[in-house]
């Protein structure tokens, strides 16, 4: 029995002796961690305290600075000048000097000099405008319309014309605007939906014609038929009848 408890106990010392190199090695670790840590705070503090420190003797310099300024000294009324009494005895009233409110007149301000200028160069540069646009509106307005250009033109004329002879005859005779063949086109079918033209086919082109003209044309009497053929005519309708 002796020899079995001699031999157990070497086995406990050494397990126990394990545990506690175990424990004292985490502690180890802590510690390193926790001393890195404080470490780290420690000098961010040491750097916030070193701006404070800066700041401190910033504030002081300042301080120093304006309490070694000078107090304003109070303003003390002038001695007024008189003049020397005269020789005679006489007691002259003395001669006030003008006074430095009156002698101090505020000049007019530049902005105040400057303002009627501006007004003034703003309505002249209006008017100028003004005046400019007068002639331009005068000219358009009296240049006549496209419409009543292709109305005189169509006039004008004793054969139909198409479209495209209608823009190049306007277009030498005003050549200061621009005339297009589409709205000259579109312009005389407006015309001739308010009858005011009349429109034509010659094979595939298309031909138009003042209503005026159109009217002075419907309006003219047949051509007289020479005597010869009267004469046929009655004859032919006096044997018809005798028949």
């Amino acid at each position: 029995m002796k020899a079995n408890t001699m031999t157990d106990h070497p086995v406990t010392v050494t397990s126990v002796t394990s545990q506690y190199a175990t424990q004292v090695a985490q502690d180890l670790e802590l510690n390193t961690k926790e001393q890195k840590r404080i470490g780290a705070e420690l000098s961010a503090l040491q750097a916030q305290l070193v701006v404070l420190q800066d700041d401190q003797s910033v504030l002081h310099r300042i301080h120093k600075t304006l309490d070694s300024r000078p107090a304003s000294a109070p303003s003390t009324p002038e001695p007024s000048t008189s003049l020397p009494q005269q020789a005679s005895g006489k007691n002259t009233p003395a001669r006030r000097a003008p006074s430095k409110t009156a002698a101090k007149t505020p000049a007019p301000s530049k902005t105040a000099a400057k303002a009627p200028s501006a007004k003034k160069t703003t309505a002249q540069a209006k008017k100028d405008k003004t005046q400019a646009a007068e002639p331009k509106a005068a000219t358009a307005s009296a240049q006549p319309t496209l419409i009543a250009l292709i109305r005189t033109h169509l006039d004008q004329q004793k054969e139909p014309r198409s479209a495209a002879e209608v823009t190049s005859a306007l277009a030498k005779a005003h050549p200061q605007r621009t005339i297009k063949s589409t709205v000259v086109r579109t312009t005389l079918e407006n015309l001739v939906a308010k009858s005011q033209a009349y429109r034509s086919k010659q094979g595939a082109s298309v031909l138009y014609t003042s209503g005026a003209v159109q009217a002075t044309t419907q309006k003219a009497p047949a051509p007289a038929l020479p005597k010869t053929e009267q004469d046929s005519n009655k004859r032919e309708k006096a044997g018809a009848v005798s028949s």
